[in-house]
């Protein structure tokens, strides 16, 4: 199969987070048949990373991840793309990963390992899971995938995703005073969040915040007792003053919970390769015992998650070759 024909494959099979079995499945029968030595590492529910190896112990690892922001779509392709979920974060490197790892083996280098991971796109638990296996220790670089216009990226963005709770009083909207509206209070309180001054920094740029859900109340005649949002926060800075500036702003008013927290990580700089920064947040930070980091994809990341996901067929193919250029220098 292809490089082209695996990513269409691979963009068919339905991925969202929480339901990446069958695609690993495909991954380790796909990778079972070329002669690796194939694990199913399992997470949570069934869901499994995928790690794959050859005859040398591994040094130099690929890695991405599996699963996909819903809603699936479908494979499409003309001359110049290939379209559809996954395409560029990341089923396209996924494919040009498991290219390069064949080029590679073609030359005598098998000192590679494969790891494709689920949960990426929620908490990670994946990369959390396979942080603990007994094949880091060997791992000396981490080349993770996602897409950075095949950029070898010099940084990446911290995150925190956290969920803000407000408790009201429910009562009869005729009668308002009787009652204690959960969602005038998160209103209130997201409002003051929209006005921190959050932190900047020379390297990463600006500390960013997004509403992403609102959630609250049962029906247009009731006072609403209970309102929740998730917010998801782009680091710059480590997370300690931004947790700061956050609860300060929330007070006594609302709780705060926090689901994921990933500190702002540098990654190592290879000469003769184009660097960039990105605002984006990775499975790397919870992969810490994998050696060092390595950050390079094809695509755009401002293709990801949208309606028109795609991925430049000249970019895969050249991703190919950065990969295995990339895995030569590291192991020389």
């Amino acid at each position: 199969m292809n490089l082209f024909a695996l990513t269409r494959e691979l963009i068919d099979i339905p991925s969202l987070t929480g339901a990446e079995t069958d695609v690993a499945n495909f991954l380790a029968s796909h990778l079972t048949r070329r002669g690796y030595s194939v694990a199913l590492q399992q997470v949570a529910d069934g869901r499994a990373n995928v790690i794959a190896t050859t005859t040398g112990l591994p040094r130099v690892f690929l890695s991405t991840h599996m699963d996909t922001v819903p809603p699936h779509i479908k494979a499409g392709e003309d001359d110049n793309y290939i379209y559809g979920r996954g395409a560029c974060d990341a089923k396209g490197i996924i494919a040009a990963q498991i290219s390069a790892a064949e080029q590679l083996r073609a030359e005598g280098i098998n000192d590679i390992g494969l790891l494709f991971t689920v949960d990426e796109e929620a908490g990670s638990a994946g990369a959390s899971a396979a942080n603990d296996h007994p094949l880091a220790t060997s791992c000396e670089y981490l080349i993770n995938g996602e897409p950075t216009d095949n950029k070898l990226a010099s940084g990446s963005k911290g995150s925190i995703r956290l969920r803000i709770k407000a408790q009201g009083r429910a009562a009869h909207s005729a009668y308002p005073e009787r009652g204690h509206s959960a969602i005038d209070t998160l209103l209130d309180v997201l409002a003051d969040i929209r006005q921190c001054a959050w932190p900047s920094d020379g390297h990463f740029g600006d500390t960013t915040c997004n509403i992403g859900t609102i959630k609250g109340g049962t029906r247009a005649n009731v006072i609403p007792a209970a309102a929740e949002a998730d917010l998801q926060i782009r680091l710059v800075t480590s997370a300690a003053p931004v947790k700061q500036m956050l609860e300060s702003a929330v007070g006594d008013r609302a709780r705060v919970e926090y689901l994921s927290v990933a500190e702002p990580q540098q990654m190592f700089a290879v000469a003769g390769f184009e660097t960039s920064v990105v605002r984006f947040t990775t499975d790397i930070p919870y992969l810490t015992n994998w050696g060092t980091p390595l950050l390079i994809g094809p695509g755009s990341i401002l293709d990801a998650h949208t309606d028109q996901e795609r991925i430049a067929k000249r970019e895969l193919t050249e991703a190919v070759d950065l990969y295995a250029q990339l895995v030569r220098t590291l192991v020389a």
